[in-house]
Order: C-alpha cells, then sequence, then structure tokens
C-alpha cells in the first residue's frame, strides 16, 4: 500500500474577509510547492460560496506533512487568517486504498 497521504483542507472566511483571506491562502501555494514531499497543492473557491475555500494535497508520506505543518510560511498564514476564518478549518487525511 501506498504512504502518500491526500488532504482535504476547507476554510471558510467571514463574508466580509474573503478577499483578505484568498490573499493569505494563495501565498501558501509557491513555498509549499517547493517543500520536500509537496506533490500537489492546489486551492479551490466554490462557485456558489465565494467563502468557501478548500485545498486538495497530496504528499509522499504523513512525515513530509507533519512537517509541512510546522514551517514557517504555514505558521505564520494561520496566524493571519485566525481573524478572517468564520470557523474552525475542516482538515481530514486520507489514505488511497486502490
Amino acid at each position: 500500500m501506498s504512504t502518500a497521504v491526500r488532504v482535504v483542507a476547507r476554510l471558510t472566511s467571514k463574508p466580509d474577509k474573503i478577499e483578505e483571506m484568498k490573499a493569505v491562502l494563495l501565498a501558501l501555494i509557491e513555498p509549499t510547492l517547493k517543500e520536500a514531499g509537496c506533490k500537489r497543492y492546489e486551492l479551490l473557491q466554490n462557485n456558489a460560496d465565494s467563502a468557501d475555500f478548500t485545498f486538495v494535497e497530496e504528499w509522499e508520506s504523513g512525515a513530509a506533512l507533519d512537517l509541512h505543518m510546522t514551517q514557517p510560511h504555514l505558521v505564520a498564514a494561520l496566524g493571519k487568517a485566525r481573524d478572517l476564518l468564520a470557523g474552525a478549518p475542516d482538515v481530514r487525511r486520507y489514505t488511497t486504498l486502490r
């Protein structure tokens, strides 16, 4: 079985903070894609609800993902996002079964 880990991370912005949230999240993409073990890191914005953002990620291993969670760019973004979020992020890890 593969050790790759997939992540779906959903974040909902406060309605009046959508553009600020988008800027914070977009700034994560470039440095994250340079991290060891990052295979995919895409940001989606819901067409029906522009306050709804989702990251779709793929990491070589749980260890690579754990390391990502400690990176300065992510820690700083989470600090900025704290006041922009409508609620707690919903972050789920998945393993491919096929």
